[in-house]
């Protein structure tokens, strides 16, 4: 397991307030099976930002393992949350120099998991006596983009795509949520994994499956668009069985080919999707966000399609796509000011759903 962690945003005297208002949030991740804190000031600027991975530690078996991960968590996080808190000038001491709200994701995610990343937040408001904040860790993704891109004009249309949900959602201002279309059965991330175990690429999937693809035809195999030419919704199961009937009937096929035109299928149903959503709701920009949006083809498809429209498309860097406090934290800010304070005694919910608009 390796920790990486951003260089300071800010100078670290602006992570204190000194009027009364909440201004700094230490936020915290483990939905899954990446361990993270990060200090945001008002909502947008990132003092610190800690992920520690478990890649190497769920490697060796083609996926996360749950009991594993949260026992990872129990035993990284508290150094985490201190390395951020360090990286911020934060820490023990007179209440000036401590967070002024804790936030932590309770949810959708590995329910082990995500109960240490909300026990260690409770316990850390108490012991500051300051405010908790539950926050969902799908409208943490939508906040990255909001972290990196201050300035956007409402409706984005937004294509949330990762390992465990994939959506397009119509993002009209912080909070405010309509859901255009999601996937009837697998996520995007979810087949890449799949599908990159099946050829033996190794784990994670979506970058294994980006690296073969470099050097392999796009065109070598005409896998289905489902639903491409229908709505929103998206589907990517018979993808997957299309991919292994495929390389039954072909087995000399070199991995790199599938890869590519597997790869090729999805961005190709992914874009249609956003593209099309942003359309309907006469979207003002185009948004990428989840852990798939660290794709190389997707990122360069999605600027395209939205160039064509003549909007701007924003894509988060890298580190953003990725599982991260940074996202959590921000979302927290915004909660905090808009519904207050979450209860001590809320649990974590591991099928949390986006809030949407009626």
């Amino acid at each position: 397991m390796s920790a990486a962690a951003s260089e300071t945003a800010v100078p670290r005297a602006t992570a204190a307030s000194t009027d009364g208002r909440v201004r700094t949030v230490l936020g915290i991740e483990t939905s899954c099976d990446e361990t993270a804190a990060a200090v945001v000031v008002d909502g947008r600027t990132v003092v610190s930002s800690v992920v520690s991975s478990q890649v190497e530690l769920h490697a060796e078996y083609g996926g996360v393992v749950p009991e594993l991960a949260g026992r990872a968590h129990l035993e990284l996080l508290t150094a985490v949350v201190g390395r951020a808190l360090a990286e911020a000038g934060l820490g023990p001491g007179p209440a000036g120099a401590r967070p002024q709200a804790v936030a932590a994701t309770v949810g959708p995610g590995l329910v082990g998991s995500l109960l240490v990343g909300v026990s260690e937040a409770k316990a850390l408001a108490l012991a500051w006596d300051v405010p908790f904040v539950g926050v969902n860790h799908l409208e943490g993704h939508l906040f990255a983009g909001l972290l990196e891109h201050p300035g956007l004009e409402w409706p984005v249309a937004v294509l949330l795509v990762s390992g465990g949900h994939t959506m397009v959602v119509s993002m009209e201002g912080p909070g405010r949520y309509r859901l255009l279309g999601a996937t009837l059965d697998d996520a995007a991330g979810e087949a890449f994994d799949k599908v990159a175990r099946f050829l033996g690429l190794g784990y994670p999937g979506g970058p294994a499956i980006e690296a073969a693809a470099r050097g392999g035809d796009p065109e070598a195999f005409d896998f289905p668009r489902a639903m491409l030419e229908e709505g929103l919704d998206l589907s990517f199961s018979g993808l997957k069985t299309a991919v292994v009937r495929a390389v039954r009937a072909r087995p000399d096929a070199a991995d790199e080919d599938v890869a590519a035109s597997f790869q090729q299928a999805v961005v190709d149903v992914l874009v249609t999707k956003v593209r099309r959503g942003a359309q309907a709701v006469g979207a003002r920009a185009m948004c990428l966000a989840g852990g798939v949006a660290a794709n190389g083809p997707l990122r360069a498809a999605f600027e395209q399609a939205a160039a064509e429209l003549g909007i701007p498309s924003y894509l988060p860097t890298r580190a953003m796509c990725t599982d991260n406090a940074a996202m959590v934290a921000a979302a927290g800010w915004w909660q905090l000011g808009a519904l207050g304070p979450t209860a001590l005694d809320a649990g974590a919910d591991p099928d949390l759903r986006l809030p949407l608009l009626a």
